[in-house]
């Protein structure tokens, strides 16, 4: 395996990470609730009484981001390899896992870990070990 030199990015993805970090933290304590996207979502899927406008304006504000990064830094270049229905698949699973495991990766990886949370390293391996593996057979087998 080689790293491509001219597109690694350490600084942003650190600058990234620590904001998604901060971001967490910052839920938590404003709110009490931990910052994962699946509870986020299934929350307007299972509405509670006066629940519903902090969770539409969480999810405009992650779709209104994208939008205001390319307004002041231009356009990005994401090159996706695969094809609609296989992101239609993956996503389709990514939902069946979240559900499964009680939470997203942001809510286990982020979030439960930093509360030292077994059931999130559970879930954390497992997202991590069956990543690795779909790249290993995609990559190496299927090829």
């Amino acid at each position: 395996m080689t790293i491509d030199w001219t597109h690694f990015t350490p600084w942003s993805a650190l600058a990234g990470g620590a904001l998604i970090g901060l971001a967490a933290a910052l839920f938590l304590l404003m709110n009490g609730r931990i910052l994962g996207i699946s509870g986020i979502l299934g929350g307007l899927l299972r509405p509670a009484a006066g629940d519903n406008a902090w969770r539409i304006t969480f999810l405009l504000g992650m779709l209104t981001a994208p939008v205001l990064y390319q307004l002041l830094v231009g356009t990005m270049h994401a090159r996706v390899d695969a094809s609609w229905p296989m992101i239609i698949a993956a996503g389709l699973l990514v939902g069946l896992g979240t559900s499964y495991s009680g939470g997203c990766t942001t809510g286990h990886s982020v979030c439960g870990l930093s509360r030292l949370s077994p059931r999130s390293l559970v879930a954390t391996l497992s997202f991590m070990g069956a990543g690795f593996a779909t790249v290993f057979v995609v990559r190496h087998l299927l090829a």
